[in-house]
């Protein structure tokens, strides 16, 4: 029989200190995000829907929270601060980014540009995915590349010409579905929205007049944050 070998208690406590400081040094690399949307359906559901579909491994040290609020542009980033403040004070950690999701919709010009602005202002602790005219350009922008403005049934409408060009034939856009991520992971191309955006994006290169960059959404930026995270 193996004699059992009698480690020092020196060692046994240098060891313990040693997990310790590992397990802080984990707990310190932990990011967290925290994505406030305007809408309380058809947004969350999304993001909601990228977030589980993360590799495992990014969940260990990113933590995403994802809030649907029904407030407007000009209340949004009052709320989007006190949640922000809400979490923080209740977890004893800090909130590495804060992310605004809002469409510019029959919003007034001042207001949508004014919101934009103050959060720009706080970069990169906070940022702002806003589309103009709304969310559904982001799912559009999966199959094409579309520059010209257009409204919100013209919108329900393309989504619709396009998935049943990929053969679901009685397809019926439903704003608030939680199927959307899905469907477009498997009939569109997040490669090809990210940079159908980017280039709209780049039509309106340092103008500052956002409630008149139609069409635009900075949501791909939101998006690529969150994908990029599966290799930190």
């Amino acid at each position: 029989m193996a004699r059992k070998v009698k480690i020092p208690n020196e060692i046994k406590k240098r060891h313990s200190r040693n997990l310790a400081l590992r397990a802080i040094d984990t707990r310190s690399e932990r990011k967290y995000f925290l994505i406030v949307c305007e809408g309380e359906k058809t947004e969350p559901n999304y993001f909601i829907s990228l977030k589980d579909n993360l590799p495992k491994g990014v969940l260990n040290v990113a933590e995403i929270r994802i809030h649907g609020t029904g407030y407007n542009t000009a209340s949004l980033l009052k709320r989007s601060l006190e949640i922000k403040k809400e979490w923080q004070e209740t977890s004893g950690i800090n909130i590495d980014k804060l992310w605004l999701v809002m469409d510019k919709d029959s919003f007034e010009p001042a207001t949508f540009n004014s919101t934009i602005t103050k959060c720009l202002a706080k970069n990169p602790e906070m940022d702002c995915a806003w589309s103009n005219e709304a969310f559904e350009l982001w799912y559009l922008l999966h199959f094409n590349y579309y520059n010209t403005a257009m409204s919100r049934q013209q919108y329900k409408t393309h989504i619709e010409q396009n998935f049943r060009r990929q053969g679901l034939d009685e397809y019926s856009y439903q704003k608030n579905s939680t199927e959307m991520y899905r469907l477009l992971q498997h009939y569109g191309s997040t490669t090809d929205a990210i940079r159908n955006a980017e280039r709209l994006a780049n039509n309106f290169a340092g103008q500052q007049d956002y409630a008149n960059h139609n069409p635009c959404t900075m949501v791909y930026k939101l998006v690529k944050e969150l994908i990029e995270l599966e290799g930190k």
